[in-house]
């Protein structure tokens, strides 16, 4: 494969990586930390990061809209749950 079709496989990946993510928004974020340290949060920072370094300027508000599929104030307020103490608790032993 060359490279080219390297980035477009790639690229179809994180699609599919967000409409999987779209699909279960059940799972919580502090659950994909919690799981996996990353969460839809680090998705969004890392898409930024990357955007800057090719010279692209794309806050973070519309970095969290394009992996979130909608503004994050919306996502937060339709699928954001109330993190339980037990997994409050497991994310501050993973990060101290």
């Amino acid at each position: 494969m060359d490279e080219n079709e390297r980035i477009e496989i790639e690229a179809a990946t994180f699609r599919r990586l967000l409409s999987h993510l779209d699909s279960h928004k059940d799972v919580q974020n502090i659950d994909l930390m919690n799981l996996a340290s990353f969460c839809r949060n680090c998705l969004s920072k890392w898409y930024r990061a990357e955007a800057e370094s090719r010279g692209h300027e794309v806050d973070y508000d519309k970095a969290r809209e394009i992996v979130y599929g909608m503004p994050y104030s919306e996502w937060k307020s339709k699928f954001q749950q109330e993190a339980s103490p037990e997994q409050l608790e497991k994310f501050s032993q993973q990060n101290s």
